[in-house]
């Protein structure tokens, strides 16, 4: 029996667009169908350099919808993941959208309730997800080898990082450090944990760097913030110590680690500076527990998997998916989660108090 060819359109045209069309050509059975870009000459220009001989290219999102497609892989601006979204699942097409999820925690839930109600999967592009190190340390904390987890803290950042261009301006982006890397390692963490319910945030946000010139060539446009950290609570006796940044006078803002009653376990970078999440440059993964009275540290050996294949089992399990009729590899919903944490971040960065996370009813179902 021939297997049905997975018909995929592409909303977007830049660097991510590409590695999504560069991972939909490795898959047998998946054909780029479409690619739509606002911006004249761009959807065909990926379609003719990435050699997507079956794509036509369109200047809008409605136009690609009336197309035969099975889903589609948003690689928009952050600012509109939550039209593209929308527009897609209504169209009754399975969706694949870049992280972040959304803006806003409201469009977030806007998103999820449109999927469950169209009946679509809505996924998210978490790659690091796929890591095997990052399943590994899910592994470890979901065991129980660790006891009750009673404390976790997220290092990570970078001394020197800022990306620019549409990242760096708020009316695309909607934020800045924290929805471009900080995500990572929020995602890293709530995974580990089996996403747990968070009550407050106290966080704190700046842009001192960013919007310095002799540091940031494009100071001028600089209106995210470049650096954030928050103390998170949870209703499970848990806290939380989340640090990212584009740009700091720091090499490091220390290691992430999980605490818990019976051992501790400890993630370290191999780069200058905390690792944070993603899983490209995670040095070692060190475990403390107690032996015979006394504290032992162990080493566990990293894998030895190829840089760029997590990335590339990301989009061939949306395809599975599809294919399967099974639920989003990533699901928005437990994006979600993530998201009212962000939300409560900025929220109480911007008013200067710890304040309560907003909690949607469509996760209490």
């Amino acid at each position: 029996m021939t297997e049905q060819v997975i018909r995929i359109g592409i909303i977007g045209s830049g660097g991510i667009a590409r590695m999504h069309a560069r991972a939909y050509k490795r898959i047998p059975g998946v054909v780029v169908a479409a690619v739509a870009d606002i911006v004249p000459g761009r959807a065909q220009a990926l379609i003719d350099e990435e050699g997507l001989a079956e794509a036509a290219a369109f200047d809008n999102t409605r136009k690609l919808l009336e197309q035969e497609l099975h889903g589609v892989s948003i690689c928009t601006p952050n600012v509109s993941h939550h039209e593209q979204a929308l527009l897609s699942l209504e169209a009754g097409k399975h969706v694949l959208v870049e992280k972040p999820l959304s803006v806003t925690l409201d469009e977030g839930i806007e998103m999820v309730e449109t999927a469950e109600r169209m009946g679509k999967m809505l996924s998210v592009g978490f790659q690091p997800r796929y890591d095997d190190n990052i399943k590994l340390v899910r592994e470890i904390v979901q065991s129980g080898q660790l006891g009750g987890v009673y404390y976790a803290e997220l290092g990570g950042g970078r001394p020197r990082g800022i990306p620019g261009g549409t990242f760096i301006r708020r009316d695309i982006a909607g934020s800045g450090a924290i929805a471009d890397i900080g995500c990572y390692s929020l995602d890293m963490a709530l995974y580990a944990l089996n996403h747990p319910r968070p009550l407050t945030v106290s966080a704190f946000s700046g842009n001192r760097l960013g919007t310095n010139p002799a540091i940031c060539p494009e100071a001028d446009r600089f209106d995210v913030e470049d650096f954030g950290v928050a103390f998170i609570r949870f209703e499970n006796d848990m806290v939380m110590t989340f640090k990212t940044s584009w740009a700091m006078h720091l090499d490091s803002m220390g290691s992430t680690f999980f605490l818990g009653s019976e051992g501790g376990l400890k993630l370290g970078s191999g780069r200058t500076g905390a690792w944070g999440g993603s899983f490209d440059c995670l040095g070692d993964i060190r475990m403390y527990r107690d032996m015979m009275g006394r504290q032992t540290e162990t080493a566990i050996p990293l894998s030895g998997q190829p840089l760029d294949e997590p990335f590339f089992l990301k989009i061939s399990d949306f395809v599975r998916a599809i294919r399967d009729d099974a639920p989003a590899p990533v699901p928005a919903s437990e994006i979600l989660v993530q998201q009212t944490i962000i939300d409560a971040l900025l929220r109480s960065a911007a008013q200067k108090r710890e304040v309560d996370v907003e909690w949607p009813s469509i996760l209490r179902r």
